[in-house]
C-alpha cells in the first residue's frame, strides 16, 4: 500500500490512518520502522518518523514513555472515525447463519433481544447493550466479562467503575436513548457524559420491529475497538430485527 503523494496533508492523513489501524489490530505502539515494514511504503523511516512527530504535536498521537512507538489519543480516534471509517459488510455466510438461527427459534421479543445481546457480544468480543422503548430500565446486557480482558483496563479502579456503570444501567440508558443525529452514533472517551466510562467508546444504533416495538442496540468497548466491525454488525442486526419480528 502506497500513500497518495499529492500533498503533505494527504500524506499525513495516510500515515495517521495506517498508524491507528495497526494499533487497533496489534495493541502495540506503532513505530516508523513497523509502518515501513508492514505497508511497504515508498517513504523513508525518517520521513515517517517526522510525520508521526507532527501528528503527536497536533494531539492525534502520543507515546508511552517506555516506547518509541506511538499510540492514538482520543482525538486521534475521533478523526479516524470521522474521516477514515469505511463500512465493511459481514460475510454472507455469517448473515445466513445468524438469520437462520433467528428464524428457527421463533422467539418472543424478550427472548429475541436477549439472544441479540448475546450474539452481538460473541461476534464483537465487546459488551453489548439492548434496550426497548417504553420498558423503563429493562436492559439486555451481555459480555461484561470482556472488560477485564482489555490490557488498557488493568487498573482495578477503572474496571470497577465500568462494571458499576454496566450494573446500574441508568447512565447507559441516558446515553443510548438520546436522540441520534445519525443512524449510528459513535461516542469516544471524553465525549461520554459519565466519567466512569470515559476510557471507553460507545457505538449506538436504533432498531424498529415490524410489530411496533423499537429501541437501541449498542456496543461498549475500548477506544481502540474495531469500529468497522462494530458498525457493520450493528447495521446488520438493526435490519435483521425488523425482518424477523
Amino acid at each position: 500500500m502506497t500513500p497518495r503523494q499529492t500533498n503533505s496533508k494527504e500524506r499525513k492523513e495516510d500515515i495517521l490512518r495506517l498508524t491507528i489501524g495497526q494499533y487497533i489490530r496489534t495493541m502495540a505502539p506503532v513505530s516508523s520502522k513497523s509502518i515501513v515494514e508492514e505497508f511497504h511504503l515508498d517513504l523513508s523511516s525518517a520521513t515517517i518518523r517526522n510525520v508521526l512527530s507532527e501528528l503527536e504535536e497536533e494531539g492525534f498521537l502520543t507515546h508511552p514513555h517506555t516506547s518509541a512507538g506511538r499510540i492514538p489519543t482520543q482525538e486521534g480516534y475521533r478523526y479516524y472515525v470521522d474521516h477514515f471509517l469505511t463500512e465493511i459488510q459481514l460475510l454472507e455466510e455469517e448473515k445466513v447463519r445468524i438469520k437462520s438461527a433467528y428464524e428457527q427459534e421463533k422467539l418472543e421479543l424478550e427472548s429475541l433481544l436477549e439472544k441479540t445481546s448475546r450474539v452481538l457480544s460473541d461476534m464483537t468480543h465487546y459488551t453489548s447493550i439492548v434496550s426497548v422503548d417504553g420498558w423503563g430500565n429493562k436492559v439486555f446486557c451481555q459480555g461484561t466479562s470482556f472488560v477485564v480482558g482489555y490490557s488498557e483496563y488493568q487498573d482495578i479502579n477503572n474496571i470497577r467503575n465500568i462494571l458499576r456503570a454496566l450494573d446500574e444501567k441508568k447512565h447507559l440508558l441516558e446515553i443510548i436513548n438520546k436522540e441520534l443525529a445519525q443512524r449510528i452514533e459513535i461516542f469516544i472517551g471524553k465525549e461520554l457524559p459519565f466519567k466512569e466510562i470515559r476510557s471507553c467508546s460507545l457505538v449506538v444504533s436504533q432498531y424498529h420491529t415490524k410489530h411496533g416495538p423499537s429501541g437501541r442496540i449498542a456496543i461498549l468497548g475500548p477506544t481502540r475497538m474495531n469500529y468497522e466491525r462494530v458498525v457493520s454488525t450493528l447495521e446488520y442486526f438493526s435490519e435483521l430485527l425488523e425482518k424477523v419480528f
